[in-house]
Formats: structure tokens, C-alpha cells, sequence
């Protein structure tokens, strides 16, 4: 956005409420997924955020700024959010099964392996 503009809504809650849930209808069951409390999961809520902030941007291009947040954005995000093995796989008939989800298993990588990305390269 160039300069500061003037956000349409508040936060992502109204977006969501007020356009994406009458945008994004889909009938829900085998295929497609969907979790009323979305905000209780990380991965919605920060994929949710990403496809407000993107649509609050693209709104204000009238040639092709909402085919372009159809296409990367919305689309995408969506696609992986009501995936049946995506973060809601877990909420099915209004339950939360298993619920939180553990993250993902990781383990510590050998020392010297990372660097500080944030501190300036030496020689060079």
C-alpha cells in the first residue's frame, strides 16, 4: 500500500465474519473442513490475518488487485485451511478430537550448522 491507508475492517474477526465466510461457501463434510472457533488454531488464525491483510491491499486496485487475492491469497490459503488433513482436520461435527493438535516434531540441529541471519556477514 502506498502511504497509509485506511484499513476497511478492524481486525481479522470482522473480515471474516462479514465477507470471507459468504465469499468461501463450500459444502462442508468429507472434503472440506472448516472450524467455527478458526481463531483457537495458530495456522488459521496467521493464514486468516494474511488473507485479510492481502485483500485489505488489493481492494484498492481496480484492475486486477482482487483476481490477484483470488489467485495467490485466497485460493491458496483456503485450499490448505478446509484441506480434511489441513488444521482442522481435527474438528469435525463441532468437536475439537485431539485437540490442540502437538506441532510438528523437531529436533535440535548440530551446533555451527545456523547462523544469526540478523547480524552482518564476516569477510564478506
Amino acid at each position: 500500500m502506498d502511504g497509509e491507508q485506511e484499513l476497511f475492517y478492524p481486525h481479522v474477526a470482522a473480515f471474516v465474519e462479514d465477507r470471507l465466510i459468504y465469499l468461501y461457501t463450500r459444502r462442508l463434510g468429507q472434503q472440506f473442513i472448516w472450524c467455527p472457533e478458526w481463531y483457537r488454531h495458530a495456522e488459521a488464525l496467521s493464514r486468516l490475518d494474511s488473507i485479510w491483510r492481502a485483500w485489505e491491499h488489493l481492494r484498492l486496485d481496480p484492475a486486477t488487485g482482487m483476481s490477484v487475492w483470488w489467485r495467490d491469497h485466497a485460493d491458496p490459503h483456503m485450499m490448505a485451511l478446509l484441506d480434511p488433513d489441513g488444521p482442522f482436520a481435527a474438528c469435525r461435527n463441532n468437536t475439537h478430537t485431539d485437540y490442540p493438535i502437538p506441532p510438528l516434531p523437531v529436533q535440535e540441529p548440530p551446533s555451527g550448522l545456523f547462523f544469526d541471519q540478523r547480524q552482518p556477514s564476516v569477510g564478506g
